[in-house]
C-alpha cells in the first residue's frame, strides 16, 4: 500500500556503502597505510525553505526551448496566454460616436431639427450624408457615428420638441457632451495588454473590438497524473481498509485552473515496475505523482528518479503539511512533481511546486503578493512553514478554517486562500501572505 506520507516522516538517506574488502597481506617494503575512517552512509539533504522552493520552481523552466506560439480564432484562445503583445489595429472608437440616445446638436439650442428634409435619424450601423449647421439637430441612436458639425449630443430624457420642430434643452449643454470622440480608448497602434497575459473573456472581447480574429497564443503546458496506491478507490464507499481516491478526480479540474492541459490522470498500482514503466512513456511537460515520497516500504517515487537519471531540484520542503514533496528534471527535461499522498498535503505541494512551474512553462507572470491579517492567533511551526486554509472576510481579515489536517479537504472546500504562515508565527502586526485559489481569480 502507498503510503499516506504522515507528516512526521522524513525521506530516507541513502543505503549503506559496502564493507572494504580484506587487505591482503602487506609488502614489507611499503610503509604502513594511514588508517581509513569508515564510510558512512551519505545524509539526506535538509529540507528546502519553503519560499526557496517556490523560487526554485518558478525557474525550474529557464533555459528550457520556448514553446512555439500559435494562431487560433478567438473563440478557442480562452484560458491560453497572449505571446505576443496585443497591439490595436484600429482607433477606438474608430469614429465620433454617440453614447446615448437622443439629439445630434450643433452650437447652442434651441434647435431645427432635420424632420422637414425627411431625415428620420442615424442609428448604429449607418453612415449618411447628414451635416449639421448651428442651430440644427437630428434624432440619433446610441453607438450611431456623430455627424459633421455637430457639437454634442442632447439625451432623450433632457430634450422636448415643441411646436414647429422645435427642440429645446431643459439643462445646459456642454461642448462634446454624450459624444465618444474617436480614439478615445487608444489609437492605432497603442499596446493594450502585453505578452503573458491570460486570455479572458474580457481580453477575446477587446480584441474583437481593436480588429482582431485570431490570437497568437502559447500552448498549455501538457500535464499527465499518476495517482499511486493500491489501498485507493474509485468508486463506491470506503472498505475493508480501502479509501476513496479524493486526488483524481480534484487535480484535473485544478490544474486546468492553473492554465495547464491534462492529457491523463492515470491510477497505478504500488509496485516500483509500473511507476518506471509510466514514466518513461510519457511525453508530458510535466509528470504529477501522489504519494509514494515518504519513507514507507511501496514509496518507489524517489529511487525511480534515481534509477531514471533525474535531477533533483528540491527534495523535500520545510512546510507543514506536504513537507516529503519534490521537483526534479527528468532527463529528457521535462519535469517531475512528486506530492504527498493525504490530500491536503498535495494541494500544498502543489501551490508550491506545480503553479509556479506551470506559470513559468505557460509564460505567465507570478501573481501579485496578497497579504492580509488573521482574525486569530495562529502558532507557527519551530522550523517549518505552515499553509492554513482562510476565508477572506468582508473587512479585509483572512479567517482561519477548522478541519485543516493534512488528510482533510472539508477546511479546504470552505476557503478562498492558503495563508502563509512562517516559522515562529506571523509577525507582529499578525499578517500573512494568502495564496488565492486559482478560481479566485489571478489577484
Amino acid at each position: 500500500m502507498a503510503s499516506t506520507d504522515a507528516e512526521s516522516a522524513d525521506p530516507p538517506g541513502s543505503a549503506a556503502a559496502p564493507a572494504d574488502p580484506a587487505p591482503a597481506d602487506p609488502d614489507p617494503t611499503l610503509e604502513e597505510p594511514t588508517p581509513r575512517a569508515p564510510k558512512s552512509p551519505p545524509a539526506h539533504p535538509p529540507a528546502t525553505p519553503w519560499d526557496v522552493a517556490r523560487n526554485v520552481a518558478g525557474w525550474a523552466a529557464a533555459g528550457r526551448k520556448e514553446a512555439t506560439a500559435r494562431v487560433v480564432p478567438l473563440d478557442e484562445a480562452m484560458g491560453q496566454t497572449l505571446a505576443r503583445a496585443l497591439v490595436a489595429l484600429t482607433d477606438l472608437p474608430s469614429f465620433d460616436t454617440s453614447a446615448m440616445d437622443g439629439w445630434a446638436v450643433a452650437g447652442p439650442g434651441p434647435w431645427r431639427l432635420l424632420t422637414d428634409r425627411g431625415h428620420r435619424g442615424i442609428l448604429a450601423g449607418q453612415g449618411g450624408d447628414v451635416r449639421l449647421s448651428d442651430g440644427e439637430a437630428v434624432r440619433i441612436a446610441t453607438g450611431a457615428p456623430v455627424p459633421p458639425g455637430a457639437t454634442a449630443v442632447l439625451r432623450f430624457e433632457h430634450g422636448v420638441v415643441r411646436s414647429h420642430g422645435e427642440l429645446y434643452a431643459d439643462r445646459h449643454l456642454t461642448q462634446g457632451q454624450d459624444v465618444r470622440p474617436r480614439g478615445q480608448e487608444c489609437r492605432e497602434g497603442d499596446e493594450l495588454l502585453p505578452a503573458g497575459v491570460v486570455v479572458t473573456p474580457a481580453v477575446v472581447g477587446l480584441a474583437a473590438a481593436s480588429g482582431y480574429d485570431e490570437l497568437p497564443v502559447l500552448p498549455r503546458p501538457r500535464v499527465e497524473v499518476l495517482v499511486l496506491g493500491d489501498e485507493l478507490l474509485r468508486e463506491g464507499l470506503p472498505h475493508d481498509g480501502r479509501i476513496r481516491d479524493a486526488l483524481g478526480p480534484m487535480l484535473g479540474p485544478w490544474l486546468s485552473a492553473l492554465g495547464a492541459e491534462v492529457v491523463a490522470t492515470r491510477r497505478l498500482g504500488d509496485t516500483a515496475t509500473a511507476l518506471r514503466t509510466a514514466l518513461e512513456a510519457s511525453d508530458a511537460d510535466l509528470v504529477l505523482t501522489t504519494g509514494g515520497t515518504a519513507a514507507g516500504p511501496v514509496d518507489h517515487v524517489r529511487p525511480i528518479l534515481r534509477q531514471l537519471g533525474a535531477e533533483p531540484l528540491v527534495d523535500g520542503v520545510a512546510v507543514r503539511p506536504g513537507h516529503p514533496m519534490l521537483l526534479a528534471r527528468l532527463a529528457s527535461g521535462r519535469h517531475l512533481v512528486g506530492l504527498p499522498g493525504n490530500p491536503l498535503a498535495a494541494v500544498a505541494g502543489l501551490l508550491t511546486l506545480a503553479e509556479p512551474l506551470l506559470r513559468a512553462l505557460a509564460g505567465r507572470p507570478a501573481r501579485r503578493p496578497c497579504r492580509a491579517p488573521l482574525t486569530e492567533d495562529v502558532p507557527g511551526h519551530a522550523t517549518s512553514t505552515r499553509l492554513v486554509p482562510v476565508v477572506r472576510t468582508p473587512d479585509g481579515y483572512a479567517r482561519p478554517v477548522r478541519f485543516h489536517g493534512p488528510a482533510m479537504l472539508r477546511g479546504l472546500a470552505a476557503a478562498d486562500a492558503l495563508a502563509v504562515v512562517p516559522p515562529g508565527g506571523p509577525g507582529p502586526e499578525g499578517e500573512a501572505e494568502l495564496l488565492a485559489l486559482p478560481w479566485e481569480g489571478d489577484r
